[in-house]
């Protein structure tokens, strides 16, 4: 079930800073508190393969979201203790040392659960051990998540474990996303910043594909 237009869960998890302090971070307030847009990205697991290379993409392009007025948080469900191993570990090893931004260490999966974003395949009750079994690997897909000042998702999408994401992608969403905000108009396919948008009626679409 999408998100979208909903306001993100206002829950706190555990996470840890590149420092290694643990901390709580609500996500919800975070964008509400801090009047910031919010980019929270998933990934499956600590020191694997395409993970790392997504981690150093959003750290790359950590400067840009900033002048966008934008806060970027990863989360996996790994512990605070593995981040911290991994992030003390060089990048030329698979590490993500020199990454600064939080990331969540959802252990308990409360807000992966209610994203509906665990790799499950199906659960079933064993009357034997009076408990469930989960068939999955019970970790998150790659979700990602754009929240506005509002705490409300503006953006989701999920890729499967293998497939990295185009961090540019989601500069070009805020973009358009405060152009709305700022101007009342819509963004077409393809619009980046810079570009002209449109009024959301008939004869202004008319005549944005007349040109384009």
């Amino acid at each position: 079930m999408s998100l979208v237009g909903k306001k993100f869960p206002s829950i706190a998890v555990d996470a840890i800073s590149e420092m290694g302090d643990n901390m709580k971070i609500n996500i919800f307030e975070e964008a509400t508190k801090n009047n910031k847009k919010v980019l929270l990205f998933w990934y499956p697991k600590d020191f694997t393969f395409v993970c790392p290379t997504e981690l150093h993409a959003f750290q790359a392009a950590l400067p840009e979201f900033e002048k966008r007025n934008t806060i970027v948080i990863g989360a996996s469900c790994d512990t605070n203790e593995v981040h911290f191993a991994w992030l003390n570990t060089a990048k030329n090893n698979g590490g993500i040392e020199g990454v600064t931004y939080p990331i969540l260490a959802d252990t308990n999966r409360n807000l992966s659960n209610i994203l509906g974003i665990l790799d499950i395949d199906s659960t079933e009750y064993s009357e034997e051990t009076d408990s469930v079994i989960i068939e999955g690997s019970n970790v998150t897909f790659r979700a990602t998540y754009l929240i506005d000042e509002t705490g409300k998702i503006f953006h989701e999408s999920v890729n499967d474990m293998p497939l990295g994401r185009n961090v540019n992608e989601y500069l070009r969403m805020v973009d358009a996303y405060t152009h709305i905000q700022e101007k009342g108009e819509v963004c077409p396919a393809n619009w980046e910043a810079g570009k002209e948008a449109m009024s959301a009626d008939r004869k202004s679409t008319a005549e944005y594909l007349s040109l384009n």
